[in-house]
C-alpha cells in the first residue's frame, strides 16, 4: 500500500484527520501574523519615544496599535489591557485609535 493510499484510507475512516494539517497551518499563520503586528507596534512605539513631538510618529504608532488590536480581535482576543501594559502603549496613542487622517 502506498503512502497516498494510506492517507486516503485514514481520511475515509477519520475524515477530520485530513483537516488537522490545514488547521495547524491556519493556527501557525495566525500566530505569525500576530507576531509581525506586535513587532510593528514595538517599532512604532520606539520611534515615538525617540521623537515625542513628532505627529507623524504618533500617527504611525496609532495605526500600528489599531492594526494589532484588530488582528488580536480576529483571532478571538477581545481584551487588550495586558498587552497595553506589557508593550507600554502610551495614552496618547490609545486616545487616537481608529482616527483617520483626512486629505484635502
Amino acid at each position: 500500500m502506498s503512502l497516498r493510499d494510506s492517507l486516503d484510507l485514514v481520511r475515509m475512516v477519520k475524515p477530520e484527520a485530513g483537516t488537522t494539517a490545514l488547521d495547524h497551518e491556519i493556527m501557525a499563520e495566525r500566530a505569525s501574523s500576530l507576531g509581525a503586528a506586535e513587532h510593528k507596534v514595538i517599532a512604532a512605539i520606539a520611534a515615538l519615544t525617540s521623537a515625542p513631538g513628532d505627529l507623524q510618529a504618533l500617527q504611525q504608532a496609532r495605526s500600528a496599535v489599531w492594526a494589532y488590536f484588530v488582528q488580536r480581535e480576529l483571532i478571538g482576543f477581545r481584551r487588550h489591557t495586558d498587552v497595553i501594559q506589557s508593550l507600554s502603549i502610551p495614552p496618547q496613542v490609545l486616545a487616537g485609535l481608529g482616527a483617520m487622517e483626512t486629505r484635502p
